[in-house]
């Protein structure tokens, strides 16, 4: 009875959170920043051949729909009024790639995600043609050139789809990542809708200078992509346009609220971990595993292999600020593999359970290179390996071992970062599902040697795109300053083992790693035969680990 009458003070902002697992709606209280409400469906992914990652937009797309109408619904159950709701932030996996047709609405091919390999032959060709002593697309744009980024995966599209091709003759065609698709398409689409980005999506294209903050023209002629098509790029908090809700859509109160924040996800992580000073880093557990470190408002160009990125811009007149990033392609998305690929879980929760059973991976490593490594190395001829097996191997270790290989590849990522910044992190913030595993959260601080210190409240990318929205001119609802910022309750991980022990660990991985390099020998995934290299060591311990789990269950006299 107490819950109806629940009393909600100050104006409330929404957030869509469009990851490459799920989207999710989320509502905050602008006042002390509490999730009231909020709602989550699981996005497909689709793999049609070997190294191609799709996702449907459409499907994105009504998926944001649903969120939106269940998340109104909730809190109408809540006895809180949705027309309180005064601004939404969109925040999105970045890099995923998206044409449609500006007339009918209508996706010309599936999302290219970011974690796609197809292009690497188009990355191979495209190097080739800079110059070894000016590496201009770098300078530009603060990317090693990649499989990884927008242009390439562009580049493919219009080199490899007639209907593309066909609409952008027709000038018909509009590029965007997904935070441009939603936002064009929740501001009316065919019928009006907004075709801008933020400066934190375009900074991820490969298409734009991040010192002029503008489109450029040498990398579009590199590229070969035609300018017409790119969105207008805009400042990561402004009112960008209305909430014109679809006809299939209950939720009306939201028509004519304003969009007003933009934010890759990463980005938006950060700014909803408050990391505005220099030096400030948190690490993002999603699918995969990002770490952002906070430059200010000048570049800081890595030699370990880190990227330069756009941190943020929170407003038009507003400056820009800038971050170095660790990115590794693969974290959360290893539990989704051992449950949806080798089934040897059912939930991705049950993965805490099993290696909780064990307390160690009995020498088990797992380099769960699926997409080739990304940061310190960016070498796309690895692949996933599962080494140092015996007969006493089980599915328990094999758990633990994919835990340990998320803290691993953050562990790289730290001490790149330490050795570019010259100054050592005291502790690591955290944020991400994953954060909820404690098993998880005392490895990466047993791995790392410091503390691991995470936010009782971890859905801290929606909450940097609801800040972004909710303090935009024209809404105000939502202060920045340091002294209004709410007081975040925090957990914290100490670590537990000696540090010889944690070095030993992980000198261990790094042979691992090194083991895994070089598996492709040829890149055919763009013309569609993947090659035997290519199959080889996925299919190999996919497997070799069946076989393994079979033949210790039978040792063990497990059911």
């Amino acid at each position: 009875m107490a819950a109806s009458k629940k009393a909600v003070l100050g104006p409330l902002v929404g957030a869509v959170d469009q990851g490459t697992s799920s989207t999710r709606f989320l509502v905050f209280n602008s006042k002390t920043a509490e999730l009231l409400s909020h709602h989550q469906v699981e996005i497909k992914q689709e793999f049609p051949r070997e190294g191609w990652v799709e996702q449907d937009p459409k499907e994105i797309l009504h998926s944001v729909y649903e969120c939106i109408e269940k998340t109104c619904e909730k809190l109408g159950q809540l006895n809180i009024d949705i027309s309180n709701i005064k601004a939404i932030g969109v925040s999105n996996q970045r890099e995923t790639t998206v044409v449609w047709d500006k007339l009918t609405g209508e996706p010309l091919y599936n999302a290219v995600v970011w974690l796609d390999l197809r292009t690497q032959s188009t990355v191979e060709s495209l190097s080739k043609r800079i110059p070894g002593n000016n590496n201009f697309v770098k300078s530009k744009t603060g990317l090693p050139l990649s499989t990884y980024f927008s242009a390439v995966k562009l580049r493919w599209l219009l080199d490899n789809v007639r209907k593309v091709q066909k609409a952008v003759e027709e000038d018909r065609a509009l590029f965007g990542t997904i935070d441009s698709w939603l936002i064009w398409s929740l501001t009316g689409g065919a019928s009006g809708g907004v075709h801008c980005t933020d400066v934190t999506n375009a900074s991820r294209t490969m298409l734009f200078n991040i010192h002029s903050l503008e489109w450029d023209k040498e990398l579009c002629e590199f590229f070969e992509i035609p300018m017409k098509i790119l969105p207008n790029v805009r400042s990561s908090s402004e009112i960008y346009g209305l909430m014109k809700i679809s006809h299939s859509l209950k939720a009306g109160a939201l028509e004519g609220v304003p969009i007003s924040g933009c934010l890759g996800d990463q980005s938006a992580a950060l700014v909803g971990q408050m990391c505005f000073q220099d030096g400030q880093a948190k690490n993002t557990y999603g699918t995969g595993c990002f770490l952002l470190c906070n430059t200010g408002r000048k570049c800081v160009f890595s030699e370990h292999g880190l990227l330069t990125t756009v941190a943020y811009k929170l407003g038009r007149d507003k400056p820009v600020y800038y971050a170095l990033e660790g990115s590794v392609a693969i974290a959360g998305a290893v539990i989704r593999w051992l449950r949806d690929n080798l089934g040897i879980i059912k939930t991705s929760e049950e993965i805490e359970k099993l290696a909780k059973e064990v307390g160690t991976s009995y020498g088990c490593y797992f380099v769960p290179a699926f997409s080739g490594l990304y940061a310190p190395y960016w070498e796309p001829s690895a692949r996933g390996i599962i080494c140092g097996l015996t007969q006493f191997t089980n599915k328990c270790h094999i758990a633990f071992a994919a835990l340990e290989a998320v803290c691993f590849q953050t562990r790289e990522i730290l001490d790149a970062m330490n050795r570019d910044c010259g100054i050592p992190l005291s502790h690591l913030q955290v944020d991400g599902g994953m954060t909820n595993n404690k098993i998880l959260m005392q490895l990466q601080a047993d791995i790392l040697y410091i503390p691991v210190v995470k936010p009782s409240m971890p859905e801290t990318t929606a909450l940097g795109a609801a800040m972004a929205a909710g303090a935009a001119e024209g809404v105000g609802v939502w202060s920045l300053e340091p002294e209004d910022l709410s007081a975040v309750t925090m957990e914290r991980f100490e670590p537990q083992i000696n540090a010889e022990e944690s070095e030993i660990r992980y000198s261990t991985w790094k042979k691992a790693v090194m083991k895994s390099m070089g598996w492709v020998t040829t890149q055919s995934s763009e013309s569609g035969d993947p090659s035997i290299f290519c199959s080889l060591p996925l299919g190999f311990f996919i497997v070799s680990s069946m076989v393994m789990l079979i033949g210790a269950r039978y040792l063990s006299g497990m059911p």
